[in-house]
């Protein structure tokens, strides 16, 4: 019995020192692996600034999963996380990219060439997704490829004899069936650190010099920018009618700020785009004079001042993912017939106006729509100011009307005149509807949802819109009942959303309060609730308060 007991303790003190030589060893090899991964990322960031700073790997990989995330996931993301689903995903990229950099560390230990080939495949992936992106070139390829080719170089070199699992001699251990394979021990740790150390340093060294490089991009750009002086417009907006905005706390203001302005795009990096070096070309089907223009030509031409409100189609009911801001901007329709253009009722033999933005999105508006007299825009300026970057600075399109989807094209820089036959846009390809027509839809800003209001007179308010058409009406009802006409904002325009207020006398306990909407058509905003794909939510915002 004690030699048993013997034989056990032997057993276990063999296996915590067979640990202890192990973890270290483990350890590093985990570090190489990191230290792999760190530059090839830095390597890639250096050669960026040589070809553009969108085609980084983890931007490359990131649009690639974008590109290939089913919509409900895409609207689950954009209503969990906002405007910062971006961030979340970049994060959740390099999180992976750490684990494997571990993994393959770790395993290249034992399999020291096998660990290299692995990075330089994941390189090698990077380089394909990159060049096949809607905007992706050869070029494209290239960050993601030096990258690799690094990695792999580190991850070689710093497994060295010194770090690898080889098979050992036999012995006891092996006579009495237990695994051969053990790690070499003493490794000459201090050549291993200067190693690692000195990988570390050129890699950050690298990483910086491309960052810098990029930002003096970013930096021209900004500068552009901010020497921008818009000239006046030759038609304004007017004045806001009086009594087009209500006073009334909670309520969202008829105006938008700029910085409040919602964001849904694929772009992983906001695109800074240098207005000195920014053209937009006009081509395709029945263009009969193709044009291309500067910054500068654009601002030669008759400016206009239009304010009009803009919606996404990822927008669910009583969502907040749709903004009323003054653009300012050249006629979209104007320029199209410059070119030539003619509209399918006047015989043109395009239906379909394709927008490319400098990151390679497409959107396909119909032409009918953006040549039948709306205020479609080629928009330089938001709110008195040059586009922010965020919002498509150096122009972008703003189409009256149609969700942002097939009409509000960022960072604009080609304009093909096609077919919805011939071509599908981005999102088409992706299950959305070709055409899409903003949706009558309205929506209760004060009292928010769970809020515990007083009992008594409570003030209801939100907003409501039907571009192109207007709206004529607005009602609430609490808990099911009769509805009750609310009061409307004077209205701005057509192509503007409405406020409205409708005055509650508030009784103790819980409510639901639900609103409707009725455009100048006669058409009553449906109750029937159906998602955002393929055109569109529809149904009734309602939101549920606690009265005191």
């Amino acid at each position: 019995m004690g030699d048993v007991s013997n034989e056990r303790t032997t057993s276990a003190m063999t296996g915590r020192a067979r640990l202890r030589e192990i973890l270290p060893t483990a350890g590093a090899g985990a570090l190489c692996g990191l230290l792999a991964a760190g530059t090839s990322l830095a390597v890639a960031e250096l050669t960026a600034a040589a070809v553009r700073e969108e085609a980084r790997p983890v931007n490359a990989v990131g649009g690639a999963v974008i590109d290939r995330t089913p919509a409900p996931v895409k609207d689950w993301a954009i209503e969990n996380f906002g405007t910062n689903d971006k961030l979340v995903l970049q994060l959740g990229i390099l999180l992976l990219l750490g684990l494997f950099a571990v993994t393959v560390g770790i395993l290249a230990l034992r399999f020291r060439r096998a660990g290299a080939l692995a990075v330089l495949g994941f390189g090698l992936f990077g380089a394909v997704v990159a060049a096949g992106r809607p905007e992706g070139a050869g070029p494209d390829a290239l960050p993601s490829l030096a990258g690799a080719v690094a990695g792999a170089t580190v991850l070689y070199l710093l497994v060295g004899p010194s770090l690898r699992m080889v098979p050992g001699p036999p012995g006891r251990a092996e006579r009495e069936g237990e695994a051969p394979a053990r790690l070499l021990t003493g490794f000459e740790r201090r050549r291993f650190v200067v190693a690692a150390t000195t990988v570390a340093a050129a890699s950050a060294g690298a990483g910086l010099l491309g960052r810098r490089l990029n930002a003096a991009g970013r930096a021209r750009a900004a500068a552009s920018r901010t020497a921008l002086s818009l000239p006046a417009p030759a038609s304004r907006a007017g004045t806001v009618p009086t009594g087009a905005e209500l006073r009334v706390p909670g309520l969202g203001p008829l105006i938008t700020p700029n910085r409040d302005f919602y964001r849904i795009d694929t772009a992983l990096t906001v695109p800074r785009v240098d207005a000195e070096s920014w053209r937009l070309t006009v081509r395709g089907k029945g263009v009969t004079r193709p044009l291309e223009l500067s910054f500068a030509d654009l601002l030669e031409r008759e400016l206009v001042e239009r304010r009009i409100t803009l919606t996404c189609v990822s927008n669910p009911v009583g969502g907040r993912y749709t903004g009323n801001a003054s653009w300012i901007g050249v006629r979209l329709a104007e320029l199209l017939a410059e070119a030539g253009v003619r509209p399918p009722s006047r015989g043109g033999p395009a239906d379909q106006l394709i927008a490319r933005s400098v990151e390679g999105m497409t959107l396909g508006s119909p032409v009918e729509a953006v040549m039948d007299g709306r205020d479609a825009l080629l928009a330089v300026g938001m709110n008195g100011e040059p586009l922010p970057f965020v919002n498509g600075f150096p122009v972008r399109m703003v189409v009256p009307g149609l969700y942002g989807y097939v009409s509000a094209c960022k960072w604009l820089t080609e304009l093909e005149l096609t077919t919805f036959e011939e071509y599908d846009p981005y999102w088409v390809q992706r299950g959305w509807a070709r055409e899409a027509p903003i949706k009558t839809m309205s929506r209760i800003d004060t009292p928010r949802g769970l809020d515990t209001v007083p009992a008594g007179p409570v003030a209801v308010a939100g907003v409501a819109w039907a571009q192109g058409t207007g709206i004529d009406r607005v009602e609430v009802r609490v808990d099911g009942g009769a509805w009750s006409d609310a009061e409307l904002a004077e209205e701005d325009s057509v192509d503007t959303w409405r406020q409205w207020v409708w005055m509650w006398d508030a009784t103790p306990g819980r409510h639901s309060l639900e609103v409707r909407a009725t455009d100048r058509s006669g058409s009553t905003q449906t109750a029937d609730r159906v998602g955002t794909v393929p055109d569109g939510a529809t149904g009734r915002h309602a939101v549920v308060v606690n009265v005191n």
